[in-house]
């Protein structure tokens, strides 16, 4: 007779284990809509003869769409739990890259508008879910599955446009999204423990207390610049890259893998060199690494100097935003979670505006190399605001 004592915790692991997976494989998958637009945008400049301003709109509906999801996601799992925002994400993931390849403008802008609504409703869900999981070592896991996805856009969207085959690459990565959706309809998923955010609510006056209301803008300012800065650089890589070489090559398509690349190592080494070096230092690294790889790229006058400056670029942003959610929730402690969606919420704004505006100003100036000073610019802000923190006395371990 087989004893329950003992096959109970064997059907929990197998259950958590399933759970790890689907998630994992999830946030591989999201990796690629989160960064496709850069990639295929010569190609959608050249298809409709968009101007530098009109291509930024892509980066505009996706994170103003992500933003719009990420409060609806946050209604589903005070209401639901993590299964809806999960479900219905990813079948909208699904449906925005099948519609993505579209014969017009208008349609290719809707289907980004569903697949950045697919990524601002699995995201928050997917890191809660893997925190009740696995804990905090299981969230830095599942944003290393996301690099995965998002280096590997880069190169699959470059064979795919070689080999005229766009539209049956999204539609491979369409139905990927469609079984996540299926899959996580059936899958054990934590019941979110009530009882610790009535704990948590009890400590908040006292835990808020430290942060004033003007750290808090100044944080959330920090959410904003961080994200923005990303999606612009990575965003603009190919276009950029394009414009150095007079044509698209493989090469100028894949010039967002490099960017990508330098964020994935270095997220994959943080975990030991944070340890030894510190919080402080190596954001004033990081923040040396990203300003001069962004002005690499600003001086570049070839395709390989470029890529040099956005690798560079990446491996200055990889540790940014992990160590600023780490100040985020050592400061504010229980009470981050309740503030995460506006937090959150301000990183989708950043990621909505400052990569139009790097079109914006590469329109009006004709100068896409101008254009690049918005991220360069954006890391210049963070280390001023940074720099007010730490007068302000906060702690920045």
């Amino acid at each position: 007779m087989v004893d329950a004592g003992v096959t109970a915790p064997v059907a929990a692991q197998r259950k958590r284990t399933a759970l790890v997976g689907l998630l994992a494989a999830g946030f591989i998958l999201t990796g690629f809509p989160t960064v496709i637009a850069g990639p295929i945008l010569p190609t959608f400049i050249s298809r409709w003869g968009l101007t530098d301003s009109q291509a930024g709109l892509f980066f505009t509906v996706q994170f103003a769409a992500s933003l719009a999801a990420v409060w609806i996601t946050t209604g589903l799992t005070a209401w639901r739990g993590y299964r809806p925002g999960l479900v219905i994400g990813y079948s909208l993931t699904g449906i925005g890259l099948a519609l993505l390849d579209a014969p017009t403008h208008v349609i290719s802008l809707i289907a980004v508008a569903a697949y950045g609504m697919g990524y601002g409703l699995v995201v928050p869900p997917t890191n809660l879910a893997g925190a009740e999981a696995g804990g905090a070592g299981m969230v830095s896991l599942l944003n290393f599955a996301w690099g995965i996805g998002a280096v590997a856009c880069a190169p699959l969207v470059s064979l795919a446009l070689r080999l005229h085959r766009l539209t049956g690459l999204l539609f491979v990565l369409a139905i990927c999204a469609f079984m996540l959706a299926v899959s996580f309809l059936f899958v054990g998923i934590p019941v979110k423990h009530h009882e610790e955010w009535a704990d948590a609510s009890s400590t908040i006056q006292n835990r808020m207390a430290t942060p004033s209301l003007s750290i808090t803008v100044i944080v959330a300012a920090i959410f904003f610049l961080y994200v923005g800065t990303e999606s612009s650089i990575g965003g603009w890589a190919a276009e950029d890259a394009k414009r150095l070489e007079g044509h698209a090559t493989a090469l100028t398509t894949m010039t967002p893998l490099f960017f990508y690349a330098g964020l994935m190592v270095v997220r994959g080494l943080a975990s030991l060199l944070l340890p030894r070096i510190g919080s402080l230092r190596s954001i004033i690294a990081a923040f040396t690494l990203a300003i001069a790889g962004t002005l690499l790229v600003m001086a570049a006058h070839g395709t390989h100097l470029a890529i040099a400056g956005f690798t560079i670029a990446g491996f200055g942003c990889a540790s940014m935003y992990p160590i600023y959610i780490s100040w985020f929730s050592h400061w504010y402690g229980p009470a981050a979670r309740k503030l995460g969606g506006v937090f959150f919420s301000m990183a989708s704004l950043g990621g909505s505006a400052m990569p139009w505006l790097v079109g914006f100003v590469s329109t009006e100036t004709a100068s896409l190399r101008i254009g690049l000073g918005v991220p360069l610019v954006g890391v210049v802000m963070m280390v001023v605001l940074v720099g007010v923190l730490r007068r302000r006395g906060l702690p920045m371990v």
